[in-house]
């Protein structure tokens, strides 16, 4: 619900502040006093790409509007990972005019929002509603959202197995396209797929770490004399020795022994004692360790050139291919399963299976909600019907065609509402036959049936009763009056019976200070004011009107 708006440099208005309350409101005044100002402002608050709105001569203009926090409302905000810790939420734009550019920005509750963002918040906040108002109607799909709206969790219980089931139907249908696409190249390409796996086969490639061990092995090689004097010398001198000059083992088990002698003479030493002894046995491990690996080394020439020609081979590979070893070995295991003979050919019979469960079952769910639409369709004819006729169109026909069309994630339902004011004329096009005031009229019952679906959402009328009789307006404000009992209503109107039904009446006037137009608006709280307003609004305010306006008020209470 709307609670509050607040204007700042809008247009006409320099200054603005109003409260509102639930039920129907009206805004009155005379013809070019600013009244749609309200809405065009609360309709660009909203994102719309209206007339430019700024007040001529300001650098700044700010719409700033309250709306009460609805369950709707809470989880968008929770979507959007948006905090509120009121009761209310706080939407403003604010324009700045700096050299020849005007710019624009939204806040929710101070925050900085996007255009996305307000376009998908406003659903859930307003819905505004002008004569004539057939750019709504043609839009694709719109009148479809309708008798979905219409239907409410009725229709929403099948809407998401419908979603669900086709999106997994195109996973499976572009899965599909895409193996017909590679089956039509592979076998295109067939003879140059299988040279590329013969090259590879050729190459008996298994080990993606090959290179790295081979790179290891050729260093071994290469070096393997110089290697194998390394070993001759550390072996010299900790096992063999020279004949001056003992092994580090001769002196070590010399120190071993004095030891031992010392050890006799002082217990305390077994600890320092052991401590060699393990030391001693660790070096011989060591020396036993060295000696092997000294005879694992070898510096034959011809292991070392068959290791190269094979590096020569790898590098080879990667380089004409442009993919590393790891890489070439995943891609030569697809073409081994590309080129079995029928694999590529399962693998497709597979697909289409998936693909053709996937349709079926897309199928006998759009079929459910085209029966569960066809069931809310005769019901919205019905109540349409039913709001149509006292407001001056006893003959009216209406009817929600359902038509077969593409498959979506809304279903395979083209819905078009076929609508006839006289009789004789055939049903057609809603868009296409109704006039301006028929439309209006329309689109009042509409947004009446529809309001059990949205209590939510603020309804906005800007004078959708312009030019009916007084018989057909009474009906509409009756309507008004019905519809505010679910919703927040507000309707912008020159018709005195429409007026006098709201529950709260709002006079917007215009008058010039200082040379420069402005727009007033005032709430008229008391019977006297409001008297005045419905007798000017029903040709002037004198004695026959007032009394006019006096009935009016008496009988709306």
């Amino acid at each position: 619900m709307l609670t509050g708006l607040r204007l700042e440099n809008i247009a006409l208005i320099e200054e603005l502040q109003l409260e509102f309350g639930q039920g129907f409101t009206v805004l009155t005044g005379e013809t070019g006093a600013g009244k749609s100002i309200l809405l065009d402002a609360l309709d660009a608050l909203l994102g719309a790409q209206g007339p430019r709105l700024l007040r001529q001569g300001s650098n700044k203009g700010v719409i700033e509007a309250s709306f009460s926090l609805s369950p709707p409302l809470q989880e968008w905000l929770s979507e959007q990972e948006l905090e509120c810790d009121e009761e209310e939420v706080l939407l403003s734009r604010e324009w700045r005019q700096k050299d020849d550019r005007l710019t624009s920005r939204h806040r929710l509750n101070g925050v900085a929002v996007n255009r996305q963002q307000i376009q998908s918040l406003r659903p859930l906040l307003l819905d505004l509603t002008v004569q004539g108002q057939t750019q709504q109607l043609a839009r694709p799909g719109q009148q479809r959202r309708w008798l979905d709206r219409f239907g409410a969790a009725d229709l929403q219980q099948h809407l998401s197995p419908v979603q669900e089931s086709y999106r997994f139907w195109r996973q499976a249908s572009a899965a599909l396209e895409q193996a017909k696409a590679d089956w039509l190249t592979l076998q295109a390409d067939l003879e140059r797929q299988q040279q590329l796996l013969d090259d590879l086969e050729a190459a008996q490639l298994e080990d993606p770490a090959e290179r790295s061990r081979l790179e290891n092995e050729e260093n071994r090689l290469a070096h393997g004399v110089r290697l194998q004097e390394g070993v001759m010398t550390l072996m010299g001198r900790l096992v063999d020795g020279a004949e001056e000059a003992p092994s580090v083992l001769d002196h070590l088990a010399a120190c071993e022994a004095e030891l031992v002698q010392m050890q006799q003479l002082d217990g305390s030493l077994s600890a320092l004692n052991a401590r060699f002894g393990d030391g001693f046995a660790e070096l011989q491990d060591f020396i036993r360790e060295l000696d092997r690996y000294g005879s694992s080394l070898e510096s034959d020439p011809d292991s070392l050139g068959q290791l190269q020609e094979r590096m020569a081979l790898l590098k080879a590979l990667e380089r004409r291919h442009g993919k590393d070893l790891p890489e070439l070995i995943v891609w030569r295991d697809q073409l081994r399963d590309q080129l079995v003979p029928g694999g590529a050919q399962a693998s497709l019979e597979a697909l289409e299976q998936t693909e053709l469960q996937a349709r079926q079952r897309r199928d006998r769910c759009n079929a459910e909600l085209t029966r569960a639409r066809r069931v809310a369709a005769e019901a919205l004819e019905q109540d349409l019907m039913q709001a149509l006729r006292p407001m001056g169109l006893a003959n009216v026909r209406f009817e929600v065609a359902i038509e077969p069309t593409s498959p979506g994630e809304e279903g395979a339902d083209a819905v078009q509402f076929l609508f006839s004011a006289n009789p004789g004329q055939p049903l057609a096009p809603l868009s296409e036959v109704a006039s301006g005031g028929e439309m209006s009229r329309f689109l009042l019952a509409l947004k009446t049936c529809l309001a059990a679906a949205d209590q939510h959402v603020t309804l906005l009328f800007d004078e959708i009763d312009t030019g009916v009789s007084g018989r057909v307006s009474g009906a509409m404000a009756e309507l008004l009056q019905r519809l505010a009992q679910q919703r927040q209503v507000f309707c912008v109107t020159h018709q005195p019976l429409v007026a006098a039904a709201a529950d709260h009446h709002f006079q917007v006037a215009k008058e010039v200070r200082d040379g420069m137009t402005h727009t007033r608006v005032s709430q008229l709280r008391d019977t006297q004011a409001r008297q005045a307003e419905l007798a000017e609004l029903a040709g002037g305010d004198f004695g026959e009107t007032r009394s006019y306006a006096a009935s009016l008020l008496k009988r709306a209470a």
